[in-house]
């Protein structure tokens, strides 16, 4: 049904559409009619609407005559923006990050920042998490005849140590096979991977050598498991302060969604399944406090594997087009400057 409209109801959606964002109320048949765009006559107007609030794309309040865009109908005009990649409901301000070789937790605060005052909607940007990086080399030193450190060194460049202590002299060759060993083990494995564990228990290993690697398994271990992304947060209080969001309980909710994080979290790594911008509105986000609004979120990172996203949140009212533009255009910039600082590492 909806999979099928007529060129004509396409166009009446997206001018409904267009019209409650910019003005927040209720369109009547007659606001449509006036537009000199469009030559229909007002009663074949009207006879589409009805057509398309019976599809399910716009509701009827019953205070009012006009009518308002469903979530289904937010999500047609949104796939159709992303389909063309056009922006029909206005326009984004070009970005000017400045991201220059800055270190990239703050190119993500300009980027949140910069976000949030060109849409005027809260941004949510995420730094890379530990899980995303992945394990590029090990290094096995002997620091002193009993003192042995491994150093582990992510994709991302990031660096862990562990030093552990022998009771005697540590076998030059011991720690040289240890060196080969683990990086042939490990090499390539996220920094949150389970996995981890799982290969430094290989049965085929002397008993010496087992032991050995046994007393160098504490390294990897705070690498295990389950990490949070960082979230970077900016225009909360516009999102608070809109007046599209009056429901008290919604309001409470989204507060309490910002302050436990995991669940937005979820709803953000949708993103990065996906190769363009991701758009999430009202019940399709599947989380209560996110019901009344809508998530545009794009992610980015490196060419082969994607490291965070960039996003907004805002009313299901909100202008889709800018939101998507913008998302999109900030994901491009931070992406360009992840691989400038880290792919050569």
């Amino acid at each position: 049904m909806a999979s099928m409209l007529t060129d004509r109801q396409e166009t009446i959606l997206c001018k409904v559409v267009e019209a409650y964002v910019e003005g927040g109320q209720p369109v009547a048949s007659r606001t449509i009619a006036a537009d000199p765009a469009l030559t229909w006559r007002p009663s074949t107007i009207r006879n589409e609407l009805a057509q398309l609030e019976e599809y399910g794309l716009l509701a009827h309040p019953h205070t009012s005559a006009g009518r308002v865009p469903t979530d289904a109908g937010h999500r047609y005009f949104v796939d159709r923006l992303l389909a063309d990649r056009q922006v029909v409901v206005g326009g984004a301000p070009p970005l000017e990050l400045s991201l220059i070789r800055r270190e990239l937790d703050e190119a993500v605060r300009v980027t949140t920042e910069t976000l949030s005052e060109v849409t005027n909607l809260l941004a949510i940007v995420s730094a890379p998490s530990v899980e995303s990086a992945t394990i590029r080399h090990i290094e096995v030193l002997a620091l002193q005849p009993r003192v042995v450190m491994v150093v582990i060194i992510s994709s991302a460049g990031g660096v862990a140590k562990y030093a552990s202590n022998f009771e005697t002299s540590v076998d030059p060759g011991l720690i040289g096979w240890a060196a080969e060993y683990l990086n042939e083990q490990l090499h390539g494995l996220g920094l949150g991977a389970r996995m981890i564990q799982k290969r430094l228990t290989d049965p085929g290993l002397s008993p010496r050598e087992r032991a050995f690697i046994d007393r160098l398994a504490p390294a990897f271990r705070p690498l295990v498991g389950a990490v949070e992304d960082t979230l970077y947060f900016e225009g909360t209080s516009r999102l608070l302060g809109s007046h599209s969001l009056t429901d008290v309980d919604v309001l409470g909710e989204l507060l309490e969604l910002l302050e436990q994080r995991v669940a937005l979290l979820d709803v953000l790594r949708r993103a990065l399944g996906q190769t363009g911008v991701y758009v999430g509105i009202g019940h399709e986000n599947g989380v209560p406090a996110l019901t009344s609004l809508s998530v545009v979120a794009a992610g980015y990172g490196l060419a082969w594997r994607k490291l965070g996203t960039v996003s907004v949140i805002g009313p299901v009212r909100m202008d889709y087009g800018s939101a998507i533009n913008t998302v999109h255009a900030a994901a491009h910039q931070l992406s360009r400057f992840v691989d400038d600082v880290y792919a050569e590492g």
